[in-house]
């Protein structure tokens, strides 16, 4: 690739993904898309590096902005290295952006993740791998009646200090929270976060539709896994999940692993509250792509059955270990369209942590940076940019 990273992608099947564009090219100047249009390409290409995709889908990278670890690699090693490993594995699964997500913990433990994803942060480089967002803390302020998969040792009521400590050390980049509404000081705790511009989600909650709502109303603007970690559904109590599902503010995230919620729900949920509002994440674990086994997840034993990660003690989900480009193909197979996944996989996760006006992404248009996926015919990754630098190539 020349010095400038000036690139020209060409004959490519372009979804921005607003707009499909069956035969376009897309022009990449210093990392930055500075056209897009249909081809032929109307300029000189003399100084440009040109890469013909051969009719190829491209699209925005997927943004995972839910997830805890992949091949060993564990957000909560507190280690920037790992972070970077991620960030080098990602890429082979579409993946041009992430959000590390811890598990509740120790505040010691917290504050030395909050201070490895500053460490990573500072490093990393778009030669290297996935854009590292932040850091989402889903926990420790959570209702134990639906802990899941997470430690209730460690669990605890909100406390501002605590959470300005994490803040502090990451050097700001704490850039969500998950936190149960019905607790107490919930709701003056997330007042004050979203201050910040954190973005708070709601999950691992047992409230009410009535407590649900003041959080939403308090500045919640996200479901954690919706219907995980959740109380359920009933016709006299919707709950939390209703209030979530009818809030038109509030994007929600879903594990569409087939395994967590049902293709049946999952296309309930997206047909209900409408592809704008979805958000598909992984919530993958560091046993991600290993062999079937015991593994740990914040301290908890976990045992991976043929792809399926459960507690070994209460036989609850524990984590997934999805991929994003699977998760991708999942959506296809329920009948939704190549331009409506991208939405859900690059577009809305951007949207939902106001990456598509802070970092530029999530979106192929001009003025934004170049973090691009190719598919095949069979929506299998070929090819993954970060700020026009091939990363990845199968």
């Amino acid at each position: 690739m020349n010095e400038d990273n000036n690139l020209l992608l060409r004959n490519a099947k372009i979804y921005t993904p607003y707009e499909v564009i069956d035969r376009g090219y897309i022009l990449i100047e210093k990392g930055i898309i500075k056209s897009i249009g249909k081809e032929p390409y109307p300029y000189n290409v003399k100084d440009l590096e040109v890469i013909d995709l051969e009719g190829n889908i491209c699209g925005p990278g997927f943004i995972d902005t839910h997830i805890h670890g992949i091949l060993g690699y564990d957000t909560m090693d507190g280690r920037k290295e790992s972070f970077i490993e991620m960030s080098k594995i990602l890429v082979k699964h579409g993946v041009t952006a992430f959000i590390p997500s811890t598990v509740t913990s120790s505040h010691e433990k917290l504050v030395k993740v909050s201070k490895a994803i500053k460490d990573s942060v500072s490093e990393w480089k778009p030669k290297i791998g996935s854009r590292i967002l932040g850091l989402h803390l889903e926990g420790p302020y959570i209702n134990p009646a639906k802990a899941g998969a997470q430690n209730k040792q460690y669990i605890r009521e909100p406390s501002i200090d605590e959470f300005n400590e994490y803040y502090d050390v990451s050097n700001k980049l704490i850039r969500e929270i998950t936190i149960a509404p019905e607790i107490k000081d919930s709701i003056e705790f997330i007042e004050y976060v979203v201050q910040k511009n954190v973005i708070v989600q709601i999950g691992h909650t047992n409230a009410t539709y009535d407590e649900a709502i003041r959080g939403i109303i308090a500045g919640a603007t996200k479901a954690t896994h919706l219907y995980n970690g959740m109380r359920n559904i009933h016709h006299r109590e919707p709950g939390v999940v209703v209030a979530l599902l009818n809030s038109p503010n509030v994007f929600l995230e879903i594990i569409t692993d087939f395994i967590h919620v049902s293709p049946q729900m999952i296309k309930f949920t997206i047909d209900y509250a409408g592809i704008h509002r979805i958000v598909l994440i992984t919530d993958a674990i560091s046993a991600t792509g290993l062999p079937n086994g015991i593994y740990e997840l914040g301290g908890l034993k976990i045992e991976v059955v043929d792809g399926v990660s459960r507690l070994v003690e209460t036989g609850g989900f524990a984590g997934s270990t999805l991929t994003m480009d699977k998760a991708f193909r999942n959506i296809l197979s329920l009948g939704y369209s190549i331009k409506d996944a991208f939405i859900m996989a690059s577009t809305n996760p951007a949207r939902s942590i106001h990456a598509d006006k802070l970092e530029r992404i999530g979106i192929l248009k001009p003025g934004y940076r170049a973090d691009i996926i190719v598919l095949d015919k069979n929506y299998d990754v070929i090819m993954t940019l970060i700020d026009g630098h091939a990363v990845y190539e199968k």
